[in-house]
């Protein structure tokens, strides 16, 4: 009885999640014409204008450069907004948080499978782009879905930390907004690392948004599989970031009621 009483809380619990998954982007497309697919249209059309400001800047240092951009344009947005949707969770949930007894986790968790719903569309128009400039895709290409994971889960720990530390300190949000705009010029979305002094260099090399980015351009793009250095930062970063996410988010939840 207690397995079925489990499996039937764990159904209910993804219920939830998908339905305020469908919630947030119906809300988020309630007015645009073209709804769902700005999130192919937009990607595509980011790529257009910055590989006409960026491509002859670059053009002797990347090799095939919007294929570049958008590989690193689509994870930045996923760790991005992910993140960033997070941070409000549970203040944006007051009266669902009221009336309804569900663990808080859930409506963050909603937030990040959200932007990897957004994540879904928009690499559509990432394969489409890879047809269109003809990268032969090798089997290494099928590691991005582990780089999926490791970005997934590093979004969510910094996601449950931000839920929580927001209720009680709301300018965190605006602090966040600084440190992503650092953070996107330290994670070489339009440009090579190759350009920087090594010092520069090795400070990229341990942000957990750039090491995504460089596994997912060095599966498809170079059909290479990433070093082991890589494979284990990343795994440090994921987990690390899920634990300490998730410990901040537990000490400070019962106090969430008292402040919301």
């Amino acid at each position: 009885m207690k397995n079925i009483d489990r499996k039937a809380s764990a159904f209910q619990y993804f219920f939830v999640i998908r339905e305020l998954t469908s919630r947030e982007i119906k809300r988020k497309y309630a007015r645009s014409s073209l709804g769902i697919l700005w999130s192919v249209l937009n990607p595509l059309l980011t790529m257009v204008v910055m590989s006409l400001i960026f491509s002859t800047m670059f053009r002797h240092s990347i090799e095939n450069f919007p294929i570049y951009y958008l590989t690193g344009q689509i994870f930045w947005t996923l760790f991005s907004t992910a993140t960033n949707s997070s941070m409000t969770a549970l203040v944006d949930n007051k009266s669902l948080l009221i009336k309804a007894k569900l663990p808080k986790q859930t409506f963050v968790l909603s937030r990040v499978y959200t932007a990897l719903v957004n994540f879904g569309y928009t690499s559509i128009a990432y394969v489409l782009m890879l047809a269109v400039f003809r990268v032969k895709l090798h089997p290494s290409a099928f590691l991005v879905l582990v780089d999926i994971l490791f970005a997934m889960a590093i979004a969510t720990g910094v996601g449950y930390a931000l839920s929580v530390e927001y209720v009680f300190f709301a300018d965190i949000k605006y602090l966040y907004g600084v440190f992503l705009t650092l953070l996107m010029y330290f994670s070489a979305i339009f440009y090579p690392v190759t350009r920087l002094s090594e010092g520069m260099q090795k400070i990229i090399a341990y942000n957990p948004v750039y090491l995504t980015i460089q596994f997912a351009r060095q599966c498809v793009m170079y059909g290479e599989v990433p070093d082991a250095q890589t494979w284990i930062r990343l795994i440090l970063w994921s987990a690390g970031s899920l634990i300490a996410g998730w410990l901040m988010f537990k000490k400070r939840e019962n106090k969430v009621m008292q402040i919301i």
